[in-house]
């Protein structure tokens, strides 16, 4: 797998979301690295690790990752947050867990309102067969939708995702079905680690009040929602994003 590392001082993993690569985090590099030490991966089927065969599961990419890195703060996008979760959970080399417009579980459910339709992530499971390009442009689409930024971040994404070559397709099946059928809100009341919540206040993919109540449910985690931000707000809101990421990196103990 590959994982870039750029940068000095405390480790930070970053996690990018569906489709994507590490290179989506470059707004962010550019004003972390001075500070923290940057590990970008590049996820099973993605960007540098296109022929990766790992499969995209919690527990084989989350423990590929661990063996290439020192201790670290583990930060997830959207998808990555889930492999960043697990981590937390599990793994004693996780010092803290940072989630940007991820939560534990994506989809809706009775006790879970504030979240996609199922229905949603099997359509574009569909989708992917018959029009490959089109999906993936309809995904960056919601990714920006929303945004005060959302033109010039819906632009970023698009050079992003072919910057280090189109994502396999097999992958991108394994990426939506964990999105559809992972739930990891049982690893929060035992998270035991600090935590921090960043959501975007106009996301269309994962809202704020998801995330809130993510929060909630985990013992001494901070939330903090980045006004007129989207599901990308590193991108258009990078500024606020990474003082949010700097200084929770630097309170810990």
């Amino acid at each position: 797998m590959h994982i870039e590392v750029i940068g000095q001082g405390p480790a930070l993993v970053l996690i990018h979301g569906w489709a994507l690569h590490g290179g989506v985090f470059a707004p962010l590099v550019d004003r972390l690295s001075a500070h923290l030490q940057l590990h970008l991966v590049d996820l099973p089927g993605h960007g540098a690790s296109r022929d990766d065969t790992t499969p995209l599961r919690l527990p084989h990419v989350v423990n590929a990752i661990a063996a290439a890195t020192p201790p670290a703060v583990w930060c997830g996008w959207s998808l990555g947050g889930l492999f960043a979760l697990h981590a937390a959970a599990t793994l004693p080399q996780v010092r803290a867990l940072a989630m940007i417009a991820a939560t534990p579980r994506f989809v809706r459910g009775e006790d879970w309102p504030h979240a996609v339709e199922p229905a949603v992530f099997e359509q574009f499971g569909q989708d992917l067969a018959q029009d490959y390009r089109g999906t993936l442009e309809r995904f960056l689409a919601l990714d920006a939708m929303g945004s005060e930024h959302a033109r010039q971040e819906l632009r970023t994404l698009r050079e992003m995702l072919v910057a280090r070559g189109e994502p396999a397709p097999r992958a991108l099946q394994e990426g939506l079905r964990l999105l559809e059928n992972t739930d990891l809100r049982g690893a929060l009341a035992q998270l035991g680690k600090p935590s921090l919540w960043l959501a975007g206040q106009r996301d269309r993919l994962v809202s704020a009040r998801a995330m809130q109540a993510a929060a909630a449910l985990t013992p001494g985690a901070q939330a903090h929602v980045i006004a007129q931000g989207g599901h990308a707000p590193f991108l258009g809101h990078t500024t606020e994003v990474a003082a949010q990421l700097q200084h929770f990196v630097a309170a810990l103990p």
